[in-house]
């Protein structure tokens, strides 16, 4: 009686090998992406809710509030960080369910990081040159042209200076912020290394900061009417880098705007333009 049993063959074992990696190497892309989907899909469904919640808080306040979750409180025996958890945030959690829907998916600060909290600057402010990219019919006139790309309407500061308690007075203390809030603030990559920019804010511009105009950009949440096309913050934590550090050109932010419209723009107009993008198509 002979013996059936029969090993593997060198050529037979590095087939299968092979074939698990093909297999490998279709299946987990997939996943990823599958992944990626459903946190963006999280994370839209997050910043809808701010929104709702952002509305709310105005018709009882008449007016947006200044911060999302809210700024840094502390004790006022010791002077320690209250938890953000039990911070009376502007929104959290009277009108937003769940300190988690303030913080986006990739958000690297955990429920478990409540003390955690940064100093931010502002994002960059859009680089072309007045009168040449003029946005939104600023004079009234019915037509968008060099006439309504007014330097007064451009946004006051840019990466360079950090957002203070006081925005009219730069000298002033630094604002702190809880980094869990990633719709408040966010922290970007750039090819000097990482740094914490605004996503929120009431003003940006020179004359919505310096107590407002009529020939101001309606697009600002400060004012008594802002404009639909407002950007209310923008999510850029699914942002691709290139190897230098530069930001690439996929469409991966989320962006939040006043009049119900959350829309995925490119990362490269954000990070060059922020406030200041091109409004969507009515």
């Amino acid at each position: 009686m002979r013996n059936s049993n029969r090993a593997f063959t060198l050529i037979e074992l590095l087939t299968v090998i092979a074939i698990i990696a093909i297999l490998s190497a279709i299946i987990l892309p997939v996943y990823a992406s599958a992944k990626r989907s459903a946190q963006k899909g999280a994370d839209a469904s997050d910043m809808n809710s701010i929104r709702t919640a952002l509305q709310l808080y105005r018709q009882d306040q008449g007016g947006f509030p200044p911060a999302l979750l809210g700024y840094v409180t502390l004790y006022q025996n010791n002077n320690n960080v209250v938890p953000a958890n039990k911070a009376a945030g502007f929104l959290y959690p009277k009108r937003v369910d769940g300190l988690e829907s303030l913080r986006p998916e990739l958000n690297q600060i955990q429920g478990n990081q409540l003390l955690a909290t940064t100093r931010a600057v502002w994002p960059n402010a859009d680089p072309r040159p007045t009168p040449q990219a003029p946005q939104v019919d600023l004079n009234g006139d019915g037509r968008i042209d060099s006439n309504d790309d007014l330097p007064n309407a451009r946004q006051r500061y840019t990466n360079n200076e950090v957002v203070t308690q006081n925005p009219n007075n730069p000298a002033s203390a630094p604002q702190e912020f809880y980094r869990i809030s990633g719709y408040d603030v966010a922290e970007v990559r750039t090819p000097n290394g990482r740094r914490t920019e605004l996503r929120y804010t009431l003003f940006w511009t020179i004359w919505g900061l310096s107590g407002g105009n009529a020939f101001d950009d309606p697009r600002q949440l400060g004012y008594s009417d802002p404009d639909d096309r407002t950007i209310i913050t923008w999510n850029s934590f699914f942002r691709d880098y290139q190897n230098n550090g530069q930001v690439d050109t996929g469409i991966t932010e989320q962006v939040l705007y006043l009049g119900g419209a959350l829309v995925n723009r490119g990362a490269r107009d954000m990070a060059e333009r922020s406030y200041r993008v091109s409004p969507p198509i009515r």
